[in-house]
Formats: C-alpha cells, sequence, structure tokens
C-alpha cells in the first residue's frame, strides 16, 4: 500500500469515528438493575396513594 493511499485511509477512518460520535445515539442509556428497581417502586408509591384516599 502506498503512502498516500494510507494517509487517505486513515483520514477516512477519523472522519467516519467523528461523525459517529456526533449523530445521535440510537441505544438509551444503561440504567442499572437498582437504579429500576428505585423507579418501580416510586411508580407504585403515588398509585397506592391515590387508591387509599
Amino acid at each position: 500500500m502506498n503512502r498516500r493511499k494510507k494517509i487517505k485511509q486513515l483520514l477516512q477512518a477519523h472522519a467516519k469515528k467523528a461523525s459517529a460520535k456526533l449523530a445521535p445515539a440510537s441505544k438509551s442509556k444503561y440504567i442499572s438493575k437498582a437504579d429500576r428497581l428505585k423507579l418501580a417502586a416510586e411508580a407504585e408509591q403515588p398509585c397506592a396513594e391515590n387508591s387509599a384516599q
């Protein structure tokens, strides 16, 4: 592989990575199991309070 082609390939790879970082994430952020349990408990509390009244 000649020098120009190698440099061009490296620059294209860097540009591709940079544009991928700027693109919106397709995956949602990871939420730990403990946090999911806390959120579920918080969601259940208002429902229980409403039914008690």
